[in-house]
C-alpha cells in the first residue's frame, strides 16, 4: 500500500503568525494532532505538532502570545504519495516523529499520520504485526 492510499487530503493549514492558541483551538475541534504551516517566506511547508504546542506550554510560554513560527518542528522530512507504507513508517521511527507532510512535486497533497498507518495496516485499527520491511535497525 502507499502513502496516497492512507494520507488525509483534508489538511489543516495555517500562517507562521497564528498563535499557539488559536492552532491548538483549531486542531482541537478537527480533531488532528498537527498543522501543516505555509510560510511564504519559508522553504516549504513547515508543521507544527501537539508535541511542540505542549513543549512550548510546559515550558512556560504564554500560549495567546505566542506565534506558531517561533515553535515549527525545524527537521521536517517530506513523504512522496508513492513511498510504501513501510518506508513512510520507518521515517517516522527513524525521526521519532508521528506525521509526515506529503509533497507532489513540490505542492502539499495530503498529511500521514501514525493513526492512519496503523488504519491501514488494521482492519480494526488496534493490532496488527509490523511488516518486517518497516522494522528499522
Amino acid at each position: 500500500m502507499q502513502v496516497r492510499e492512507g494520507m488525509s487530503e483534508m489538511v489543516l493549514t495555517v500562517g507562521p503568525g497564528h498563535t499557539l492558541s488559536a492552532v491548538a483551538r483549531l486542531m482541537s475541534e478537527r480533531a488532528v494532532g498537527a498543522a501543516v504551516v505555509m510560510d511564504p517566506d519559508g522553504n516549504g511547508p513547515g508543521i507544527i505538532t501537539e508535541r511542540d504546542i505542549l513543549i512550548a506550554v510546559g515550558g512556560g510560554q504564554d500560549p495567546t502570545v505566542e506565534s506558531v513560527s517561533e515553535h515549527l518542528t525545524r527537521d521536517v522530512v517530506y513523504a512522496a504519495p508513492d513511498w510504501s507504507l513501510e518506508e513512510a513508517a520507518a521515517e517516522m521511527v527513524r525521526g521519532g516523529f508521528r506525521h509526515l507532510i506529503v509533497l507532489d512535486h513540490g505542492d502539499t497533497v495530503g498529511i500521514l499520520s501514525v493513526r492512519d498507518v496503523v488504519r491501514c495496516w488494521t482492519e480494526d485499527g488496534a493490532i496488527c504485526p509490523v511488516p518486517a520491511r518497516a522494522a528499522v535497525g
